[in-house]
């Protein structure tokens, strides 16, 4: 559900903040209020594209922010885009700054690819524009799919599997169909990887051992080479090491005590320095003998790694990456030795491969055909009660060249608006505004299969009025119960309907001019319903017909409840 909508520095608009509720969200207002505007914002936002000229007066940038409260199953869609709610919520941001765009979902700055994903789970807005994708067959194609629910998921899921299956098969089989040389030439290749690779010898986990071997012996290495050089400065074979000055110290200090006493007290304080220095030497001679070291095993380990890492470089990350390269060579080699026979096994698996996508597509086009009538009278049973009656409404099923990811069916919506002309593809004969309500009779039929939480409708009562407005009224009440509906409208019918009303009003202040949208209370509901059936002048006759037809509305709803 669409909780909030923050807009900042756009066209008309200084800064609007609007709370949405569940069910009918009806936004009105008089013409030149601004309306295009609050929807031009929510298409922003959603990754829309925008003129140079957008931003409001003076101003140094411009904001968007749509805060939604995903439901369980969009909170799934959008787990696989890796986008998780903060609080329960989703916020998508969009900020307009010198000529550019910066695109966030929850504060983390995304691309506009990933926007669009994540808008495209969370929302579905219907304006003249997205009227004209009915037009499209691939979009024909989704809606009876929509419709068909669970069995045509798991039909179409089982033509996905079979149509990858097939490609792989068909990618295997195209690239076996080599000539003598090149096949010389690949085995060639892939004998000398085999045999560099056997040659090494690898064993799982070699390397981590080795590893731990090679630390070690590095640091028994700086030790032993340390420790000798400690041993050479304190008792070592050279003349000048602390054990031999400290010696030639003491006989100085002895010769000195015969003329003085404080000389032979300094004389016994180096007897006993010479002493623990012995000590330590021997101590010290001691422990480099208990040091293990092997020149030759260190450089046998150190030879050993290389190997292993060159091996690395080339074939994987791992050991066992590597062996596994090295099976799939090694199968690679067998197939191209023996190539007539592996050639024939591809034929035979492609053969198999094709005959189970056909059978799996044929399941799915049959269950699409059978679902396919159920739509048709459902479709035109909606259009009849939006005053087409004289409607035909067909879907048609062509068969695709070849197969496809989607199957093999060509499908294609007709419809004859009047009696007596022959049904014909949705862009030969529907206008602008029965397109608008062909996709409200689609939206009504599958109110409680569309996935998408929140619908916003625009320009869905163009050129119409009188009992075709009340119908359309209905149809939108009947998609608000499963759904957050968000409507902008000049018709009171619809208006009537609203569970939560929202007033687009533009204002002048100090000479600058700004676009407003607030929440009506029931009495300013019941208001604006006069103003829009009255027009300039409203009348307490015409606040009583506004108020009549709110208590209708409350009415009718109640009935539907029991």
């Amino acid at each position: 559900m669409l909780q909030n909508l923050h807009v900042k520095n756009l066209a008309l608009i200084d800064e609007s903040e609007v709370e949405f509720g569940p069910g009918l969200n009806i936004l009105t207002g008089e013409t030149g209020a601004g309306k295009s505007i609050l929807l031009g914002s929510v298409n922003l936002a959603l990754g829309g594209r925008y003129s140079k000229d957008i931003l409001r007066k003076g101003a140094q940038y411009g904001l968007v922010e749509l805060t939604f409260l995903p439901e369980e199953r969009e909170l799934t869609k959008l787990a696989a885009l890796d986008i998780y709610p903060e609080e329960g919520a989703v916020v998508l941001t969009r900020r307009l700054m010198d000529g550019r765009s910066t695109c966030r979902i929850n504060g983390e700055t995304v691309t506009m690819s990933l926007l669009k994903q994540a808008a495209g789970i969370l929302i579905d807005i219907h304006g003249q524009h997205e009227h004209q994708s009915l037009l499209y067959k691939k979009n024909q194609l989704q809606i009876l799919d929509a419709f068909g629910g669970k069995k045509i998921q798991k039909l179409s899921a089982n033509v996905k599997t079979a149509y990858k299956t097939y490609r792989d098969s068909k990618k295997e089989w195209e690239q076996a169909n080599l000539d003598e040389g090149e096949r010389a030439k690949e085995v060639s290749f892939l004998e000398f990887e085999i045999q560099e690779i056997r040659a090494a010898e690898l064993i799982p986990g070699e390397d981590e051992r080795l590893e731990a071997d090679y630390k070690r012996m590095n640091s028994a290495r700086n030790i032993l080479e340390n420790a000798s050089e400690a041993y050479e400065c304190t008792g070592g074979m050279s003349g000048d090491n602390a054990s031999d000055m400290i010696s030639r110290a003491i006989r100085c200090m002895i010769d000195a005590s015969r003329y003085d006493d404080k000389a032979a007290e300094l004389s016994e304080q180096l007897v006993e320095l010479d002493g623990l220095l012995n000590d330590f030497n021997r101590e010290l001679a001691e422990y480099q003998s208990s040091l293990e070291f092997s020149d030759e095993e260190y450089h046998e380990t150190e030879e050993r790694l290389d190997t292993i890492n060159h091996m690395k470089t080339r074939y994987g990350n791992t050991i066992p990456e590597i062996l596994a390269y090295c099976e799939e060579k090694e199968e690679r080699l067998q197939k191209l030795q023996d190539y007539d026979s592996y050639l024939a096994q591809l034929q035979k698996e492609l053969k198999q491969r094709r005959q189970e996508l056909e059978a799996a597509a044929e399941q799915l086009s049959s269950e699409r055909k059978a679902q396919a009538l159920q739509l048709e009278k459902a479709i035109e049973t909606e259009l009849k009660d939006l005053n087409f009656a004289e409607v035909q409404f067909q879907i048609h099923f062509d068969k695709l060249a070849d197969y496809t990811a989607d199957g093999v069916d060509d499908v294609e919506f007709l419809i004859s608006m009047n009696p007596g002309q022959p049904v014909k593809p949705l862009a030969e004969v529907a206008s602008g505004g029965e397109l608008s309500r062909t996709m409200l009779a689609i939206k009504t039929v599958m109110a409680d299969r569309d996935e998408i939480e929140t619908l916003i409708f625009d320009e869905i009562d163009v050129g119409i009025s009188g009992r075709t407005a009340q119908k359309v009224s209905e149809k939108m009440a009947v998609i608000g119960k499963n759904h957050q509906v968000i409507c902008i409208t000049h018709l009171a019918q619809i208006a009537a309907q609203a569970d939560q009303h929202y007033l687009i009003e533009k204002t002048v202040d100090g000479g600058v001019t700004r676009t407003e949208i607030r929440k009506l209370s029931e009495e300013e509901s019941i208001d604006e319903l006069a103003r829009i059936l009255g027009g300039a002048e409203i009348t307490e006759t015409v606040r009583m017909s506004a108020r009549e037809m709110k208590s209708m509305v409350k009415s009718n709803t109640v009935k539907n409840k029991k």
